[in-house]
């Protein structure tokens, strides 16, 4: 009795982390190699950012280069930064 509780208040915790975290995505083309693994990605609605890789993208040694299309998620606090999450082909 006790366990399904506690189980049910970390569900509880876990869903509110997951709601007010802000993150929209978009898809875009990566535009041009910068040093320091950040790269310029055009955007899908014709903005240019700049972009960094993702920790898991890093990890194992996924290679971007100029012309792939990325899935890049981006917060509503900085409008010229994103963190570049997939690479398609």
């Amino acid at each position: 009795m006790i366990l399904t509780h506690v189980s049910n208040i970390i569900a509880e915790v876990l869903m509110r982390q997951i709601n007010t975290t802000n993150v929209t995505k978009f898809t875009g083309e990566v535009l041009e190699n910068l040093p320091n693994a950040f790269f310029k990605v055009k955007l899908t609605d014709g903005r240019e950012i700049l972009c960094y890789i993702a920790g898991k993208m890093r990890l194992h040694h996924i290679k971007i280069l100029p012309g792939d299309r990325v899935e890049v998620e981006m917060t509503p606090y900085d409008k010229d930064k994103g963190r570049i999450t997939y690479r398609g082909r």
